[in-house]
């Protein structure tokens, strides 16, 4: 199984420690795409302060991002799993997961970054901010320039099993499985049954939950169907939806009664 999450916009301080070996980071065929990514935004953000602020859409209160994103080469840098926080971390949690679940989320967590592409919660990154809705003044849009690299890297990555995917859509952009993987793949949203409408927290809360809980359960469905009978066992209530033809992923809804 292959998790594909979201990144937080907010990140943890990683305090002191070695920095950033981008030749460490999984996913050994985005280097070239991390470095072409990390060497604009260092440098857009080592000259002139407003420019990068606007390029990057941070606001006044944000100003210090820029200089974090500057010194991105020597900053500290720790594991993914421990710089992403939020809603969806704090639910999932991977901090107080056993040693077992925690090695499934070694293995099975990818999260998506406009910085790094993808990178799994055990690599070591810095702080840093720069969203897939970025749009770099040499590179272009990000998930544009996301999207070949992806495409030659992430279905061997998604080996022969389901893919899980939590992603919101400015990630999903940077790479839409296709052809066989996306038939083994399940998209998730959240709904609150009274109205049906998508709730951003709750929303975030329930899908950390979801990993969460198929981490600490030693969950391994090999396709969607198997997906949609293990959150029903966890106790979801689920509406699944095949794909109309081959090469499309499934749908599910998961209906929440309470937003919390």
């Amino acid at each position: 199984m292959l998790v594909l999450l979201p990144p937080s916009e907010g990140k943890a301080n990683p305090g002191e420690g070695a920095p950033l070996e981008p030749a460490s980071l999984s996913l050994p065929g985005l280097a070239a795409a991390r470095e072409a990514v990390l060497g604009e935004l260092v440098e857009l953000c080592s000259g002139d302060e407003e420019k990068a602020r606007e390029v990057l859409g941070l606001s006044e209160g944000l100003r210090g991002e820029v200089a974090k994103n500057a010194g991105l080469r020597a900053a500290a840098a720790r594991p993914a799993g421990e710089i992403y926080t939020g809603v969806l971390y704090d639910a999932l949690g991977l901090a107080t997961l056993d040693a077992a679940a925690s090695r499934r989320a070694a293995d099975s967590l990818l999260v998506f970054s406009g910085l790094w592409g993808a990178v799994r919660v055990t690599d070591r990154i810095p702080s840093y901010r720069c969203s897939m809705g970025v749009k770099l003044p040499g590179l272009g849009a990000l998930a544009g320039h996301w999207r070949t690299p992806m495409a030659q890297v992430l279905p061997a990555a998604a080996g022969d099993g389901l893919v899980l995917d939590l992603r919101s859509s400015a990630y999903a952009a940077a790479w839409r499985p296709k052809g066989e993987v996306a038939g083994r793949t399940a998209t998730v949203r959240v709904l609150h049954a009274p109205t049906r409408k998508v709730v951003s927290h709750f929303n975030k809360a329930t899908k950390g939950r979801i990993v969460r809980g198929l981490l600490t359960a030693g969950a391994a469905p090999k396709d969607p169907a198997g997906l949609v009978e293990v959150l029903r066992e966890l106790g979801y209530v689920v509406e699944a939806e095949a794909p109309g033809r081959a090469g499309k992923a499934w749908s599910l809804d998961v209906l929440v009664d309470e937003i919390h």
